[in-house]
């Protein structure tokens, strides 16, 4: 698939087939994470890939209103949760090359270990729409962090971002949530050019 088609058809998809995923189909969408950019090649990240009917249906009592929202999602063969370690940016930076021996986290504008992350996440959400297959990413609540952490053994310095839902988009499947309802805002609205809002 051309790339500029990849970007086109990616969006949230909230309705799957039970149809299986191949072996190998898993292990490149996986991979696909490690080709993400990282702030001083910390790679400050790891994914846990639930494929067992088991270790999926543990999963849904952590974010129970998913399936019952959209049911179909119970279905999928795929869940990952992809995982940030901030100390592995604060080690890496109090390296003689970076210098921040502090390893201060006030040093950093923005929380990279989560920025590098994020763009993990997409490059699998990118390689599951180049693959003919449909992904949704959502959030899991802060209270049932600790509980997923604790049910799959997740060591203590990772944080859960969320959960990447991957399989065979259903047929006719309406698009739903707030793509439903809100149009895309454009490109004259979000690109600037020079100056914010035009030339001075």
């Amino acid at each position: 698939m051309e790339f500029s088609e990849v970007i086109r058809r990616r969006r949230m998809v909230r309705h799957f087939t039970d149809q299986p995923l191949a072996g190998e189909v898993v292990e490149k969408i996986l991979a696909s994470a490690l080709r993400a950019p990282s702030a001083g090649f910390s790679q400050g990240w790891a994914f846990l890939a639930l494929t067992s009917a088991q270790d999926r249906a543990r999963f849904w009592q952590f974010t129970p209103d998913v399936p019952e929202a959209w049911p179909t999602t119970r279905d999928v063969p795929l869940i990952v949760i992809p995982l940030a370690n901030k100390q592995a940016y604060l080690d890496r930076y109090a390296e003689d090359d970076k210098g921040w021996e502090d390893r201060a986290e006030a040093r950093w504008p923005a929380p990279y270990w989560f920025i590098d992350t994020g763009m993990a996440t997409l490059m699998m959400l990118l390689s599951a729409v180049d693959e003919g297959l449909g992904a949704l990413f959502f959030g899991i609540t802060p209270e049932n962090l600790d509980g997923v952490k604790q049910e799959y053994g997740i060591p203590a310095e990772y944080a859960p971002l969320g959960a990447i839902l991957i399989g065979y988009r259903a047929e006719d499947a309406p698009v739903l949530g707030s793509a439903a309802t809100r149009a895309r805002r454009g490109a004259d609205e979000v690109i600037h050019h020079g100056h914010w809002g035009g030339k001075k």
